[in-house]
């Protein structure tokens, strides 16, 4: 390689770190692409979600089937390699920590937020009941709000990373959590209750201007059904239909007797 050609790649190389970097520093999401086999072997590109091309070379084989691709991909936070002509690129996904809002701090929050955190959310448990909401009983969660939920939403804003978990449906805690995520792009909103309970919450919510479509996205009642009975049960069902939807795949149903990939391998 000409001493020119070693400036210019190393010139690349501190753009590509510098820009995943920045990426992880401002938890965006994005992703570095990667010409891993084929013609422009070694070639790179990194892209943020939101602003599309950050850093890179000029790589004329970065096309629209490839940032459509990356999209998806981002969107669900996977990472994969893809062949395009005679080019396999690998598409590797860079995601900020999700965040998990938890509101109402009773024995079904205390496994999932342990549990939740263990995957890799960055953890808040909100409850304005000072005897509930108690370092003791939540010792390793990110954040614990003694407050109602308006508290929570004045200084964290509800985006596509936010889960929301409404353990709760005291009009109290309710009411202001609708309010706060309404109209906002968030991945997942589930609530604690009946389907007597859902049903009258679908009511008000259509009279207060939620769209069918708006009210479609609400998990309620919350969890996937596993015919669990304790605190923890019941954590694991709601965890799963949160992989679920964070994932924006799988079937929810036994792998046994399916050809289903396993696991995702």
């Amino acid at each position: 390689m000409r001493r020119h050609d070693r400036g210019v790649h190393h010139t690349m190389v501190t753009e590509v770190i510098e820009a995943i970097t920045t990426l992880k520093k401002d938890e965006r999401l994005g992703a570095m692409i990667t010409v891993i086999d084929g013609p422009d072997i070694g070639s790179v590109v990194v892209v943020d979600r939101s602003d599309g091309r950050i850093a890179g070379d000029e790589a004329p084989w970065f096309g629209e089937d490839i940032i459509s691709d990356a999209n998806d991909l981002m969107d669900r936070e996977e990472s994969k390699s893809l062949v395009y002509g005679d080019r396999r690129i690998f598409i590797d996904t860079i995601a900020p920590s999700p965040i998990m809002l938890i509101f109402g701090a009773g024995h079904i929050a205390q496994p999932l937020s342990l549990f939740a955190r263990e995957l890799g959310f960055r953890v808040v448990v909100a409850d304005a009941r000072a005897t509930w909401a108690t370092p003791e009983r939540f010792p390793n969660v990110d954040e614990l709000i003694v407050a109602w939920p308006d508290a929570v939403f004045d200084h964290i804003a509800p985006d596509r990373r936010t889960y929301v978990v409404l353990l709760s449906h005291d009009s109290r805690f309710e009411v202001p959590v609708f309010d706060a995520v309404h109209g906002k792009p968030i991945r997942y909103l589930g609530a604690m209750g009946s389907r007597r309970t859902h049903g009258l919450r679908v009511d008000r919510l259509a009279a207060e201007g939620w769209t069918v479509e708006q009210i479609d996205t609400i998990h309620g009642p919350i969890g996937l059904d596993l015919k669990g009975k304790s605190p923890a049960e019941t954590a694991i069902a709601i965890l799963a239909e949160v992989i679920r939807v964070r994932y924006g795949a799988g079937s929810a149903i036994s792998l046994r007797g399916t050809d289903a990939a396993i696991h995702n391998t």
